[in-house]
């Protein structure tokens, strides 16, 4: 009787091992052609194909495995892909296992909000920086706010955005600031302090000026030597809000470029967990010929320390902060191409236009591109600040060119 027990025993297991080793995986080898590690960059797989290798239903649940059996934290965009971080050595290869599962929660890294609350502002961050675009509310207002801005960020990976603006567009706390002001000044000036995102409170702050310039890294069309700035945003919609990535889409309003009307521009912008840089890609309706475009950063010393290497497809500025006797460090910027540019140069403004248009900005350092009817332009832009983990102009710039020339050797995905 015992050896039938066991017999049906050894039946039952090899079943069990056997419906285990039956279910559908599926196998994602990443391959790194470059002599340098790639460390927490996003690669992407078809929702798709996913789907069809692993036989899913609608309703089911994916994870991701590393070659320790550990889960990958993942996301499915809006336009049905699969993105999740992968880790491979100088020149190696590495491979995932995707298979139907419940997968383990994970901290949203990458994400962003409109923000109606603060004249229109979308803004945005991930574990190293945060980014705002100005939206119509501050147009209408007559404030001339152009480019991208930045907001500084470190000592923490986690979302700090949202806490900033509730902070700093609390009616509760302005009120009392504006009642103490009558009674109190000096108690009035130290909450006002507290609740400005324009001084650090530990985590970083807003000491960027943008004004009516390209800010951190905004494109525009040029005709002759005049930038067609395109002021604030029209719409927006958030396609994808983390955990791994932010995509918003924005419009603006129509320009009359060349004697083209109603050429409405488009940019979707997308920021990845781990990365300092933004993705842009922008497309511009109506235009019937080609019109050179160019990518701007806002210089606010006209002898500060930029490289602009067009043969390498990057340029960098060290930006002195809105308040540079407040000690609030250097901020890199940054814009990488992949593509090449036509060439790169600093334009400095009049003096006329200086003290009177541009709020006191010195000039753009500017990368000239051309844009062909119907095409897209796509580039990189972003920050750091030395505050941070990047401390030299030396180090972003090491940073910049790596990050080109990952840009033109990706990582392959194949399965």
């Amino acid at each position: 009787m015992s050896k039938i027990l066991i017999l049906m025993a050894v039946i039952i297991m090899s079943c069990v091992s056997s419906c285990a080793d039956s279910k559908q995986t599926m196998t994602v080898t990443v391959s790194n052609p470059l002599g340098v590690e790639r460390i927490d960059e996003m690669v992407e797989v078809a929702m798709s194909d996913v789907v069809a290798k692993l036989k899913l239903a609608d309703t089911a649940q994916i994870v991701i495995l590393d070659m320790d059996g550990q889960q990958v934290p993942y996301q499915i965009t809006y336009d049905q892909k699969v993105i999740f971080p992968a880790k491979v050595k100088a020149n190696g290869t590495v491979t995932y296992t995707v298979l139907e599962g419940i997968p383990e929660p994970y901290n949203v890294i990458a994400c962003g909000r409109y923000y109606p609350e603060r004249l229109d502002d979308v803004a945005w961050e991930n574990d190293l920086v945060a980014f705002r675009a100005y939206g119509p509310a501050l147009q209408q207002r007559g404030e001339r706010g152009f480019g991208y801005d930045v907001f500084t960020k470190y000592n923490t990976t986690e979302p700090v955005v949202e806490a900033r603006y509730a902070n700093e567009v609390s009616e509760e706390k302005r009120a009392k600031i504006a009642e103490l002001k009558k009674t109190d000044p000096k108690a009035a000036g130290e909450l006002e302090r507290a609740i400005s995102y324009h001084i650090d409170h530990g985590n970083g702050m807003d000491c960027y000026n943008v004004g009516p310039t390209l800010g951190g890294g905004t494109s525009a069309l040029m005709v002759g030597d005049t930038i067609i700035y395109p002021y604030c945003y029209r719409t927006q919609e958030i396609l994808d809000n983390g955990p791994l990535r932010f995509t918003v889409k924005l419009e603006y309003n129509p320009l009359v470029v060349r004697g083209d009307s109603n050429v409405v521009e488009t940019r979707v912008i997308t920021l990845d967990a781990h990365s300092y840089l933004n993705k842009t890609v922008v497309s511009y309706t109506n235009l019937k010929e080609s019109v050179p475009v160019v990518t701007g950063i806002v210089l606010h010393e006209p002898d500060g320390t930029i490289k602009a290497d067009v043969t390498n497809g990057y340029m960098t500025y060290v930006d002195p902060t809105g308040n540079p006797k407040a000690g609030n460090g250097k901020i890199f910027i940054g814009t990488a191409f992949p593509v090449q540019i036509n060439e790169a140069k600093v334009v400095l403004f009049s003096e006329k236009e200086k003290k009177e248009e541009r709020a006191g900005a010195d000039g753009h350092l500017l990368a000239i591109s051309d844009y062909q009817p119907g095409a897209e332009y796509t580039y990189y832009w972003g920050s750091a600040w030395d505050k941070a983990a990047i401390k030299t102009v030396d180090a972003w710039n090491e940073y910049m060119a790596q990050y080109v020339q990952k840009l033109h050797a990706p990582l392959t995905v194949s399965y």
